[in-house]
């Protein structure tokens, strides 16, 4: 067994594989750029050697810088993570000539599987089922239109040596083709140095299952069933979950079947995924093999009790495997939530900024239930624009189904997190959505059910109900609190009374102290509730009617922002005195801004496709700006002209930074 294993890769997945080898008793060493010198990653291993500056180019994906690092503390093995150097055929072999051993497949595999093109040729030669398609180079974006004339719309236009959905436009006319040509071919060139894109038929329906396997080097080949991924936004995965209530036995021993197959024709050894596409008729598809640990490894984890990292670490040490087919049993259901940093409000663009405030939920298990959280975070970290806003892997293990995905929701409610924009309410909506809960998912289900971003669960009146009962408590507690400490404070009002605007509306509310804790009558119907939230506490953990309820709490300036389930409330509440004057009060009006164009994030500015002068149509590419690796096309809201454009290629632009005005 190895002495020192040296992680090549940052963030959760690096403190991942550092905690599965410090179980294991072995040595590990981190490596980090100058943006991660104080990351929790650089802290949690053993010791930790600078790389390069902040830019991946520069550190994380330097080879030589990675390997004279693992030279310099002496490893005798390199876990790659995922992404970066992850499936690079270049850097496994680098590593063997420098008698490093590569926990991971063998350059040959990689090779293949890296080249979509070549993969799917090779998939079709091995009896795996392949998608129709284009599968050689496509040169020109006239030809991308040409061939996806041919093939049918709507199309898939994709870069050969992609990944995390990068590189990947549809087109559904020939314009989009040729739109997406040119977008998919030069983020894949940003993001993998390979230009090159093919064409392939779009399926219809589409579910995104994915086989787990191990392999290692004396011939043994397994399979640890299957992952549902087919939530997905901007074609990267956001809900995983581990079965797929989509697969049975039947099929899932077929789709088994041809993962192994694969495996076995390219040699592959390690842990790999098989990557499927399913239709609505339950016929699959080849799509790709990622040669590498997969972000969603985890609900795999959890179901098998397996050690995905632990199974890396000894096939590459010269292992068997300790299991056969018939061993790998199916325990429970698992679901994974990505939590990123990145504004809903704004179409889901990323966010940057340090971490003022995270608490996680307690991870452990109780009752059947378990909770993970997979992170490379900590209260004080940075998110910055160099990396993927991968805040934390949430995790739930249940039972069924529904058990899990009501651990998870009560886990969400009570993830805190300040300092940046985040996606934690939209991952409760989700989960509560009922085309979710009743499985009709799609890879196309956040664009069909939030195709104009995210502002808010919609409340139902019970939750409403619930919601203004406690900014009525925490109001409450607030001002006895001030009381308790001798500030002056407002007289009580009588009877408990209180005004609680929200939502347009004024509520109406009382709170007088019960045997149970409060007791809020809210629209004339009684609310229990029992809480020791105490002014400061960014969670509410509350018994509501005699069920548990957590929730998270914002201060704002004179009011205060409630959110549960993903449906918030954004209350102020005061006595009646207090609301008939703020109802006199004028409104503000906010500035005009459709005059225009300014940056939804932080990024670069990588071109602009208009200049000075010309007139712009409604829906017309004004200019590309690159947030974390991932391209973003911005475009004109309104027929116009521009006036002046006021950023220029290479710019670098903080969010609502001005970079066109028009007439």
């Amino acid at each position: 067994m190895f002495a020192k294993i040296l992680i090549a890769n940052r963030g959760e997945i690096a403190c991942r594989v550092i905690r599965t080898a410090r179980a294991m008793g072995i040595a590990t060493a981190a490596v980090y750029s100058d943006a991660d010198r104080n990351a929790l990653h650089a802290t949690l291993a053993d010791e930790a050697v600078r790389i390069g500056s902040a830019p991946a180019a520069r550190s994380y994906l330097s080879i030589d810088a990675v390997i004279a690092a693992a030279r310099a503390v002496g490893a005798d093995a390199v876990h790659p993570g995922y992404g970066f150097l992850s499936e690079n055929p270049g850097f496994a072999a680098a590593l063997a000539d420098a008698g490093i051993t590569f926990i991971g497949p063998g350059a040959r595999a990689m090779e293949i599987m890296a080249d979509k093109i070549a993969a799917k040729r090779f998939a079709a030669e091995a009896g795996v089922s392949t998608v129709p398609g284009h599968h050689g180079v496509v040169e020109s974006a006239d030809e991308a239109a040409r061939i996806a004339g041919e093939i049918g719309y709507p199309v898939m236009i994709k870069a050969a040596a992609g990944g995390g959905g990068k590189g990947m436009r549809v087109a559904a006319s020939a314009a989009e083709a040729r739109e997406g040509f040119s977008a998919a071919a030069s983020e894949a060139r940003s993001s993998f140095g390979d230009a090159r894109v093919f064409v392939e038929k779009l399926v219809a329906e589409p579910r995104h299952i994915e086989i787990q396997v191990l392999a290692d080097g004396h011939g043994n080949i397994v399979h640890l069933g299957e992952r549902e991924c087919s939530i997905q936004r901007r074609n990267q995965k956001v809900i995983e979950e581990a079965p797929s209530p989509a697969v049975d036995g039947r099929l899932r021993r077929a789709m088994g079947a041809q993962a192994i197959a694969l495996a076995r024709a390219v040699g592959y050894v390690s842990a790999g995924t098989v990557e499927f596409i399913a239709d609505a008729a339950g016929r699959f598809y080849f799509l790709e093999m990622n040669t590498r640990l997969q972000v969603e490894h985890t609900v795999t984890e959890m179901i098998t009790g397996l050690d995905l990292v632990e199974q890396m670490i000894r096939i590459a040490a010269g292992e068997r495997l300790a299991i056969s087919q018939k061993d790998v049993r199916f325990n429970g259901w698992a679901i994974e939530a990505r939590v990123y940093a990145e504004d809903p409000a704004r179409n889901f663009l990323p966010s940057t900024g340090r971490l003022v405030r995270y608490r996680p939920p307690a991870e452990g298990s109780a009752g059947g239930l378990t909770i993970r959280n997979d992170t490379g975070v900590e209260e004080g970290s940075t998110i910055t624009v160099h990396y993927d806003p991968l805040i934390a892997k949430l995790c739930c293990h249940g039972p069924s189904r529904g058990m899990a995905a009501e651990h998870l929701l009560r886990a969400l409610d009570c993830f805190t997190i300040c300092g940046v924009e985040h996606n934690v309410a939209f991952l409760a909506a989700l989960l509560g959505h009922p085309r979710w809960r009743e499985a009709r998912l799609t890879t196309h289900f956040i664009d069909e059910e939030f195709g104009g971003g995210f502002a808010g669960a919609a409340a139902t009146p019970e939750t409403l109900k619930v919601l203004i009962a406690l900014a009525a408590v925490t109001d409450h507690l607030s001002r006895r609190r001030a009381k308790l400490n001798g500030a002056r404070a407002l007289p009580e009002p009588r009877r408990g009374e209180r005004v609680v605007a929200a939502r347009g509306e004024a509520h109406v509310v009382s709170v007088v102290p019960s045997q149970a804790g409060l007791t809020v009558t809210v629209a004339g119907e009684p609310v229990q509730i029992a809480t020791e939230w105490r002014p400061g506490d960014l969670t509410i953990v509350a018994v509501v009617d005699g069920e548990p309820l957590s929730a998270q709490f914002r201060p704002r300036p004179g009011a205060m922002l409630i959110t549960h389930r993903g449906a918030s409330l954004d209350a102020r509440v005061m006595s009646r005195r207090e609301a008939d004057l703020a109802a006199r009060m004028p409104q503000k009006t906010p500035p005009d801004m459709s005059r225009y164009l300014v940056c939804p994030m932080p990024g670069t500015v990588i071109s602009l496709a208009v200049e000075e002068g010309q007139p712009v149509k409604s829906g017309e590419a004004l200019c590309i700006v690159e947030a974390m690796k991932m391209e973003n096309i911005l475009r004109a809201e309104r027929d116009g002209r521009v006036a002046r454009i006021l950023a220029s290629p290479g710019d670098s632009l903080a969010v609502d930074a001005i970079i066109m005005e028009f007439e």
